[in-house]
């Protein structure tokens, strides 16, 4: 079967995590991906260990399969050259600088465009492309205290914890790989390319749903919790005799279920 992104050029100028993510999710569904990296350098991924495999970092190979790689000084008139050829070979620009600064290179969105007509170019940044803290460069550890999921998680009671894997940068990367096959949707009804983009706070914003409704109709911040959830019970981690367990008894249907699988049906009502 032909993968559903198969013929699709991207051009990928990301690095560390939120954009390499977002560009393995494109070329997991069947996109060339053409990696652009600094001369000497490249993505610091790369050196993000151990462990290493091969003489790159396990961090690095996680989120960067399916993609051939080329070294470009984008500041030298010859690696700009370069990457001119390849937008306007390609469908799918991303990038993840801080804002402003592919535009002072040559190479904004208009720049872009001019060279490619129906180019998707997508930003991923840590506070969007507009407003006060646009200039900031972020990090997941920054992102996770600034949107609010580590106020959250952690023991009840206690000091605010960071989720074990780096949720802002996934996230911001499943956000971006979603804008652009909306805007590649569009493209094929109408034509037209566009810029979309997203930012590591947006995505972690958007994950607090309930959390969130919960503020907003009572007014209290939702605050640690543990592992047991805020509003239904039993459902959490539990622990037994050997080892610990998860429990998840979300509905009135499960836990008459759940009594009587217990043998305590005088609790099910």
């Amino acid at each position: 079967m032909t993968p559903p992104l198969d013929g699709l050029r991207v051009l990928d100028l990301t690095r560390a995590l939120a954009g390499p993510f977002c560009a393995q999710m494109l070329g997991d569904m069947g996109a060339d991906i053409v990696k652009v990296e600094q001369p000497g350098v490249g993505d610091n991924a790369r050196a993000w260990g151990p462990p290493f495999q091969g003489g790159e970092s396990s961090y690095f190979l996680s989120v960067n399969r399916h993609k051939r790689s080329i070294a470009l000084n984008l500041r030298d008139a010859r690696g700009a050259e370069v990457l001119r050829r390849l937008v306007a070979g390609s469908d799918v620009l991303l990038e993840n600088f801080v804002p402003g600064t592919l535009d002072r290179l040559g190479f904004s969105y208009e720049a872009c465009a001019a060279l490619a007509p129906n180019l998707i170019y997508c930003s991923i940044s840590g506070f969007g492309q507009t407003g006060p803290e646009r200039e900031r460069a972020a990090y997941d550890q920054i992102l996770q205290g600034m949107g609010g999921i580590m106020s959250m998680t952690g023991a009840a009671g206690g000091e605010p914890m960071r989720v074990g894997i780096a949720i802002a940068d996934i996230m911001a990367g499943m956000f971006a790989a979603y804008a652009v096959q909306v805007a590649l949707y569009h493209r094929e009804r109408t034509g037209v390319g566009q810029r979309v983009d997203t930012s590591l706070l947006e995505g972690q914003l958007a994950m607090m749903t309930y959390q969130a409704g919960r503020y907003f109709a009572t007014g209290d911040a939702p605050g640690t919790s543990g592992n047991m959830h805020p509003t239904i019970v039993p459902y959490g981690l539990y622990r037994a005799a050997d080892a610990f367990f998860n429990l998840a008894v979300g509905t009135e249907d499960l836990w008459r279920r759940f009594c009587a699988a217990l043998g305590l049906e005088p609790l099910r009502d």
